[in-house]
């Protein structure tokens, strides 16, 4: 709780996010522990060099810098704006739409505020929009590129849960798109009940535009398609490693850049200096939530909440996932994604792996029959650790071999591993009965 409460005044101070998170942690580390809190933040840089995975995050920042700086996003905002722009709200759902294509080409939030900023700012107030809606509509968007695929906040997820990236990709897709759909749904409404907040097109700016430029500009649409299937088809069939699918990714956008002669050596050096200026910050942040993380699970405090939540409150798995997302809900208010999923993250996988194991309290009866086991374990483990646990091997590797004529690999581990299972089960007691049993055991030629 003071950990909490320290983090969240100096980020009401304005101070910097990682500075915040880093500061919290480092004096925590030294107060709790010593000198010996010091390697902390050491062992969280090692960490984070450790995540392989984390090569995607420049490249699909280059990506989406690449689109801004050559205008191929500008492009995809035109083809919504001229086809969307004659109904209320049409530039918003148009806005919507672009930042859905974005997250499916680059799979970040800050890179879909960045191109909303720069091209879909400008000209909603140009067209009237309200300053309420603008913000809105921007930060909402940009959101989605949490969920849908290539997201590089599940890929994040994905090493601290240990779970395969390209499942959580495909179960980011309909809530992804289901967001989007809820968003589109609220500004039709909105701007149906009052349109002043989301005019549509002048008279006069739709007369500008041609139908022949209307399809021409379809086009546009094609991009990131393209882009989408270059970097998920490779990974998901197995043709290429996901930081070699978001090199792949990095290339297409160049590529067609090029073709369009729009790939400029300011729009790179620009685009290079971007990428490196916000890859260094998402690396500090993540370092700092390591480094936070590790402290708060040194303290013990997953199982504190477990044991709170479950043990005291007794509350059912929905009221704790409730519960999850109304904390969510809050330290989105003072941290960024990338910073509350290392730091919350940890707590909350291993609170839902002990839910989905957890089947209440249970009966007097069965705790003491619980106990019961558990004491024999214990018993057998102390008393009778080498005839059960660890029972001294009949033969050894190279007598395996020797015996049965295998080369060192798989089979003689398999070998080994089921005549010690057979020892400890009582199965194999002497040398002769071992000989026969790998024999038995051993897989045919």
């Amino acid at each position: 709780g003071l950990m909490f409460s320290t983090l969240m005044l100096m980020m009401l101070t304005g101070q910097r996010v990682f500075g915040a998170i880093g500061f919290v942690a480092v004096v925590a580390a030294l107060w709790l522990w010593g000198t010996g809190g010091s390697d902390m933040g050491y062992s969280a840089v090692m960490k984070l060099m450790k995540w392989n995975a984390l090569l995607t995050l420049p490249m699909f920042i280059f990506m989406g810098y690449v689109m801004s700086e050559t205008k191929l996003a500008a492009d995809l905002y035109r083809m919504f704006h001229v086809w969307f722009g004659p109904i209320p709200g049409g530039l918003a759902i148009g806005t919507i739409l672009l930042m859905v294509m974005i997250s499916a080409m680059n799979g970040l939030s800050v890179a879909g505020m960045a191109i909303g900023a720069t091209i879909a700012l400008p000209q909603l107030a140009q067209n009237g929009y309200r300053k309420e809606m603008i913000s809105g509509v921007i930060q909402a968007g940009s959101s989605l590129g949490i969920l849908i695929p290539p997201s590089v906040v599940l890929v994040l997820y994905a090493m601290i849960a240990r779970q395969p990236v390209g499942q959580l990709w495909l179960a980011g897709v309909v809530p992804g798109l289901l967001m989007a759909a809820i968003f589109i749904v609220y500004i039709a409404i909105r701007t149906w009940l009052n349109p002043e907040i989301g005019p549509p097109l002048s008279q006069e700016a739709r007369a500008e535009i041609s139908m022949a430029e209307k399809i021409r500009l379809l086009r546009a649409g094609l991009l990131p398609i393209f882009i989408f299937s270059v970097i998920i088809i490779p990974f998901v069939m197995g043709w290429a490693s996901l930081n070699e699918a978001s090199v792949i990714g990095a290339l297409a956008t160049v590529l067609v850049a090029v073709a369009k002669r729009r790939f400029t050596w300011a729009g790179f050096e620009e685009s290079t200096r971007q990428t490196l200026a916000i890859t260094c910050m998402f690396m500090l942040i993540i370092l700092a939530a390591l480094s936070f993380g590790a402290v708060f699970d040194g303290l013990g405090a997953g199982k504190v909440i477990e044991g709170f939540f479950v043990g005291e409150l007794h509350l059912e798995p929905w009221q704790i996932l409730v519960l999850m997302q109304l904390s969510f809900l809050i330290m989105g208010m003072f941290l960024d994604d990338t910073a509350m999923l290392v730091i919350v993250a940890p707590l909350y996988v291993s609170l839902a792996d002990h839910l989905a194991t957890y089947d209440g309290p249970g009966p007097d009866d069965s705790w003491a029959a619980l106990l019961a086991v558990v004491g024999t374990l214990l018993d057998t483990y102390f008393t009778g650790y080498t005839e059960t646990v660890a029972p001294p091997r009949l033969l050894n590797g190279l007598e395996v071999m020797e015996l049965l004529g295998i080369e060192p690999g798989r089979e003689l581990g398999r070998l080994l591993a089921e005549l010690e299972e057979a020892q400890a089960a009582g199965e194999v007691a002497t040398r002769e009965a071992a000989v026969d049993f790998l024999r038995r055991a051993a897989t045919p030629k």
